[in-house]
Parts: C-alpha cells; structure tokens; sequence
C-alpha cells in the first residue's frame, strides 16, 4: 500500500528547504519564544521536517543561532569597512555609518532583532557581544574624532552620544515593519537629521 504523501514528506524531509530558508524559520521561531524557550523539536514541528533533515544542514541549534546572529554583524562590520574610502570628515563618516546601519536593520530586521536581543548566555552569544562591542568602538572612535575636530557641541558627552544615536537606531527593530513604514532611506534620512542636526555645531552664516 502506498503511503500517503504526507508520511513520504515527513519522513524524508519536506523538499524545498535550504539552509537559507531553514535559517528564516529559525530566526522567526527564536525571536518569538526566545532562543533558549525553542528546540530542535519546535523547529522540526514547524518546518514540517524531520529533525534528521535540519541537521542535514547544521550541527546544532547553536551552529543555526551563529549563522543568524552573524548575518546582522557582517552587515554593519562590511559597512563599518568603507569607512576609509568615504570623502569628508569624522562627522561625515559618522553619518555615513549611522545612515548605512540603518539599512542593514531594514535589510536583515529579523536577524537584527534576534543580534540585538542575546544576553551572552552561550559561547555563540558571548563571541557576538565581543564583536558588537567592537563595532560600538568604531562608532566611538568616530565621535571622538569628530567631537575634537570641532564638529560636535562641546557640551555633549562623546561617549554618551555614540550609545544614544546607536540606541536610537537599534531601537527600530521595536517598531518598524517594512511593509507599514518608510522605506530604508527615508528612514535614515529621519534618523539622520534627528541626530545630526541635534549634535552637529551651528556654523553662523
């Protein structure tokens, strides 16, 4: 007797998943029970796959956790990587990076959010907060320079300032959804002159 094709796929793997849209669901399942409150079986569950045909493609959940969280940081870091090649001053990268970080959330929002809620709980969770820390440096390297370059106000903390406008941006993940909002330029059009035009010193005409 032939088996109905319902057995076939879930004995054999739902076709159709690659590691991409494995990924997908995984970070879909993570930010909406948190990444310790989800198993393999949840996953398996809602793929409709064996838990066989998952780790066809990864090792572990953590390996799936790794994968997502670094899709968020090699945007920012290959963004961060341009910095050399951008014309102007400290403040004009500053901006540059800001307005770029702002398109990587709205690009990768799902693994933004899942980056940006890890409490370092894991050695995968431990390694992204190492690397984000890093990028928190470049930022403030940035206001650093620009702030002793003349082109913030002197009375605004720089340290205080790189944690505010990089709090400002994270803080999208909290409420944008791409198909209610602005688009990622308008968006960062916003968030630029509402940072920009508070810390940047008033040139007299």
């Amino acid at each position: 007797m032939t088996e109905p094709p319902s057995t076939r796929a879930t004995r054999r793997g739902r076709p159709g998943y690659d590691l991409e849209s494995l990924l997908t669901v995984a970070v879909k399942l993570f930010n909406e029970r948190g990444y310790d409150g989800t198993s393999m079986e949840d996953l398996s569950r809602k793929l409709q796959i064996t838990k066989s045909a998952i780790y066809h493609h990864v090792r572990s959940k953590d390996e799936l956790l790794r994968l997502a969280v670094n899709r968020g940081l090699d945007g920012l870091f290959a963004e961060a990587d341009k910095l050399e090649t951008i014309d102007g001053r400290a403040i004009d990268k500053l901006e540059y990076l800001v307005r770029a970080s702002v398109g990587v959330l709205v690009d990768q929002l799902p693994f933004v959010t899942l980056l940006l809620r890890i409490r370092g709980n894991t050695k995968v969770e431990k390694a992204a907060l190492a690397r984000r820390r890093e990028f928190d440096q470049i930022v403030a390297d940035l206001v650093s320079k620009a702030a002793a370059d003349g082109d913030l106000r002197p009375d605004v903390d720089p340290a205080t300032a790189a944690r505010l406008l990089f709090g400002m941006v994270n803080s999208l993940v909290e409420w944008y959804r791409p198909r209610q909002g602005a688009d990622a330029e308008t968006l960062a059009d916003t968030v630029a002159a509402v940072a920009f035009d508070g810390l940047r010193v008033r040139k007299p005409d």
